[in-house]
């Protein structure tokens, strides 16, 4: 029998080094979205008017520059050491701008600092275990901080956690999974586990048939 396997940061690891490389102008040009479409749905209004940010798998690492830019104190968080590396290299110069290496759950619970605002682009909120993550994040939130979060809907009638293979299905066993929820069960989670004034909504796609975006605000 086969030992089956998986390799989160070996996933992430080979997702960021596929990513085509870009312009620090167009970079920032793009940098904060919460929707999968250029210049389509809200910005960083959402997050209010913190000082002080953590993203929550940042990929690239341009929305925490870009937040940076204009003197937030911007950190970030990821798993992949490609993409951390990736962050530094572009964005190093910042001296607001923070990238750290590591599962969002571990750096969670090692830290004693807070943030006004916590954020998920498509990131590790996503893919972590709400049970585990979000009681985290709200301990790490200052009083009356923020959480916004944002991800692809749930596949109508397929909800909770589902898996992923990063390799096809003749590549080696590696796999993330993903949680995903129709609009009013996250709004039940997200108060299940302290969260006030939460609203989570479905913003729609440019064309009508296409796929929008699952987006989420809460607050401590």
């Amino acid at each position: 029998m086969a030992t089956t396997t998986t390799d989160l940061v070996g996933y992430w690891d080979r997702y960021g080094a596929g990513m085509k490389p870009q312009t620090p102008e167009d970079a920032l040009k793009s940098a904060f979205g919460w929707t999968q479409y250029d210049d389509h749905g809200p910005g960083e209004e959402l997050l209010g008017d913190p000082a002080t940010t953590l993203e929550l798998g940042f990929g690239r690492g341009n929305a925490v520059a870009s937040l940076a830019t204009k003197g937030i104190q911007a950190a970030g968080v990821d798993l992949s050491p490609v993409q951390v590396e990736q962050a530094r290299s572009q964005w190093g110069h910042l001296s607001a701008a923070e990238f750290h290496q590591g599962d969002v759950v571990e750096t969670l619970t090692h830290t004693e600092r807070r943030w006004e605002a916590v954020y998920s682009i498509w990131g590790g909120l996503w893919f972590t275990d709400p049970e585990a993550l979000l009681p985290l994040v709200r301990e790490r939130l200052e009083k009356g901080g923020r959480l916004v979060f944002s991800h692809a809907p749930a596949v109508p009638g397929s909800y909770g956690v589902q898996g992923m293979y990063g390799q096809g299905f003749l590549g080696r066993q590696v796999w993330v999974y993903r949680w995903a929820y129709e609009p009013h069960v996250w709004e039940d989670i997200l108060a299940g586990h302290g969260f006030t004034d939460v609203r989570v909504w479905v913003e729609p796609a440019p064309e009508p048939d296409h796929v929008g975006t699952l987006i989420g605000t809460a607050s401590r």
